[in-house]
């Protein structure tokens, strides 16, 4: 069934969107959008435009504090471009095949052995243990316990779908503006005060350099750490779960090299976005527009025939990047994509090599309204415990 993207024949099946999130997307929102762009060109053509500016996500937050710096995500234009090459040596290629790897690995071992040391794990609690190691790595957070901050980012960025009646608005909203107090307490003040005392190459090391102040720091970890901890994990499960189920996929995916290993979960992405709904405003029209990941990823002028099926042949051309939207586009892509990449790769090759490894309960399929995207919980994983 494989075919080149834009060349080959149509798909012989239904038009059938059969993705594992697409009931949960159609439930979560993205249908209800007043200004909804669903075709790749005039996405992308959203996102490379000067004049866009950020919409949704935590872009509330930042304006609500708007006296403080903008962090690097609402950033646009010149000191957008600036910042962006300041950073971007903590998410280049070679930092993280170099630097990164062997954290990758390190944490990768010590799951697996956790999981063969008790026989079963869950595999959404393995990747966010991975995912907030790592980013918290390359942020700086690591003056504080790694799994109470998971913790408390869940809390922040989580909490499925919008709730309906106000009071449940109220509570959800003082809910979290007391768990963003605590992670300011417990996680990001440490942080800064070691490295005003001995500053490392890393994010919070370069905003204190910057002359950025607690609050600003603040709203810059939450962004890096939803976008490098709570969007890996989704991933990374979301992966597992169609090898798993996938044997053929997953045979594909063990015999292949590194560099073929990338696009073929380049393509699971593709298909199942994590982020399903990039928000923009122009200059001059009043609402919100609203990018349909899932849409643009499925349009055929790019995808080619079958867009709702993973398929390593699919050869989408290098210009659109075989995510195709999954990272975004334009001048605000995810830096962070290289690492997502290799730690999804570098974890599920050894999670793979686990004698006995079966799934036994696919996880349950939610919907997270702040980043517009799916949430896998409760996917159980068992093995041969380790003798």
């Amino acid at each position: 069934m494989a075919s080149r993207a834009g060349t080959g024949p149509q798909c012989p099946f239904a038009q059938e969107d059969a993705r594992k999130t697409a009931r949960i997307a159609q439930r979560g929102g993205l249908v209800r959008d007043p200004v909804r762009i669903t075709e790749f060109a005039d996405a992308r053509a959203v996102l490379r435009s000067g004049e866009a500016e950020q919409a949704g996500f935590l872009s509330d937050l930042a304006r609500r504090y708007s006296r403080m710096k903008q962090p690097i995500l609402f950033l646009s234009g010149e000191e957008h471009r600036r910042q962006r090459k300041a950073t971007a040596r903590f998410f280049a290629p070679k930092v993280v095949t170099g630097r990164y790897r062997d954290l990758i690995r390190a944490e990768t071992e010590r799951l697996i052995a956790r999981l063969r040391r008790n026989g079963s794990a869950a595999l959404d609690a393995l990747s966010l243990d991975l995912a907030v190691t790592v980013a918290a790595e390359i942020v700086g957070l690591t003056e504080s316990d790694p799994v109470a901050m998971a913790g408390r980012l869940e809390t922040i960025t989580g909490g499925g779908d919008r709730p309906r009646w106000a009071i449940m608005k109220l509570v959800m909203m003082m809910r979290r503006q007391w768990q963003v107090r605590h992670f300011l307490r417990e996680d990001v003040r440490p942080a800064i005060a070691a490295r005003k005392a001995a500053p490392r190459d890393d994010v919070i090391s370069h905003l204190i350099a910057e002359g950025c102040n607690d609050q600003e720091i603040l709203v810059e970890c939450l962004t890096y750490g939803a976008a490098g901890m709570i969007t890996t994990r989704e991933f990374i499960t979301m992966a597992g779960w169609r090898m798993m189920e996938e044997s053929a996929l997953r045979a594909r995916f063990m015999a292949a090299d590194d560099a073929d290993r990338i696009v073929l979960l380049e393509e699971i992405l593709r298909v199942e976005p994590v982020v399903g709904m990039i928000y923009r405003r122009l200059p001059g029209r009043e609402g919100v527009l609203g990018i349909d990941v899932r849409a643009a990823n499925a349009d055929e002028s790019v995808a080619g025939a079958c867009p709702y099926a993973v398929d390593p042949e699919r050869g989408i051309e290098a210009k659109y990047g075989h995510a195709v939207m999954a990272f975004g586009d334009g001048e605000h892509r995810c830096p962070g994509a290289q690492v997502a990449m290799h730690e999804t790769a570098i974890f599920l090759e050894a999670l793979f090599r686990v004698p006995g490894l079966r799934l036994e309960r696919a996880p349950d399929v939610g919907w997270n309204a702040l980043i517009t995207g799916y949430e896998l919980r409760g996917a159980l994983l068992t093995c041969d415990r380790a003798g």
